[in-house]
């Protein structure tokens, strides 16, 4: 995990400081790019705790195409509570505090409280809009028709119709920036950050690139990683390949002004072995994994750093 360390470094040394809509400046770079060979380890980052469980509860939900909170507050997974908050206190005409206030805190525990506990809540306010599990299996057409491209992504990767529609093809690709949704994914939600992926088979194995659009490099890149490098694992497993390389592609790639003695304090740190994920061999549809189907082997990072989140 070296070259995320360096990417940081990057930043540090070679970022321009520019506002951007949190309210929080950032200083940032354009097009950056890292490779990772899974077979070589699962790039978990080891100079800062990473919340596995969240990680692949996140990654289970996207595959659910739900694009409510409700099942990752159920599971006690908070990453991403403070959107829909937000948008529920500005539509109650309320003042939207500062996210390191005791104000905040108390609110948005009382607000997920009632996400988990009260349905009719949930339903209305737990809602983000056409994020992005939305967009990869429920992708609206105009006809009122609707697109799932994980699924058409594993027709194609397993070779099940003829060329196009062959692993060979360079169009397996899975977007969720629906320019037509846009508007409405930022009401409540957010617009895709990492908003396309595209895969590729060669050599028995399976590879796959993202593309992301704006990277928190401190809070989520290291969240991306696991997480893109976890779903490439799983398709693999799904269409009877080994995985082969996440390739991670970055466009506005910055860091936040009030992340960086935390970024100093993971530069800090030396990187540890990288772990090895097993998953359960048994599971052959990509609809069908739990939480349990997961096991991160030899994982011994450094102590968690918290840095507050920009909305």
């Amino acid at each position: 995990m070296r070259q995320y360390l360096d990417l940081l470094r990057d930043i540090k040394t070679n970022g321009i400081r520019k506002s951007n809509r949190t309210g929080v400046d950032q200083i940032g770079v354009f097009g950056r790019q890292m490779r990772f060979d899974l077979s070589k380890g699962f790039p978990a980052v080891t100079t800062k705790k990473l919340f596995m469980r969240g990680i692949i509860h996140e990654l289970i939900w996207f595959l659910k195409g739900s694009s409510n909170i409700k099942y990752l507050v159920d599971n006690d997974v908070h990453i991403w509570d403070e959107w829909p908050y937000k948008h529920y206190l500005q539509e109650q005409g309320e003042e939207v505090p500062d996210t390191n206030s005791e104000k905040w805190q108390t609110g948005i525990r009382k607000f997920t409280k009632k996400i988990k506990n009260n349905e009719h809540f949930a339903a209305k306010w737990g809602e983000l809009g056409p994020v992005y599990g939305y967009q990869w299996r429920h992708w609206r057409t105009p006809d009122g028709n609707e697109i799932d491209q994980i699924a058409k992504a594993i027709e194609n990767i397993k070779a099940v119709k003829t060329y196009p529609n062959h692993r060979d093809s360079r169009r397996i690709i899975v977007s969720a920036w629906n320019v037509a949704d846009i508007e409405e994914m930022n009401r409540a939600g957010l617009p895709p950050c990492h908003l396309l992926f595209q895969f590729y088979v060669a050599n028995g194995k399976l590879s796959c690139q993202m593309y992301q659009r704006s990277a928190d490099t401190f809070l989520g890149v290291p969240f991306n990683i696991a997480s893109y490098s976890l779903l490439t694992m799983m398709m693999a497993q799904i269409c009877g390949l080994k995985p082969g390389d996440f390739v991670h592609t970055f466009g506005d790639t910055h860091l936040y002004v009030n992340h960086l003695k935390q970024v100093d304090e993971q530069l800090s740190r030396r990187p540890k072995p990288l772990p090895k994920m097993k998953i359960n061999p048994k599971v052959k549809d990509i609809s069908a994994f739990r939480i349990d189907d997961f096991e991160l082997v030899g994982y011994d990072p450094h102590p968690a750093i918290s840095a507050p989140i920009a909305v």
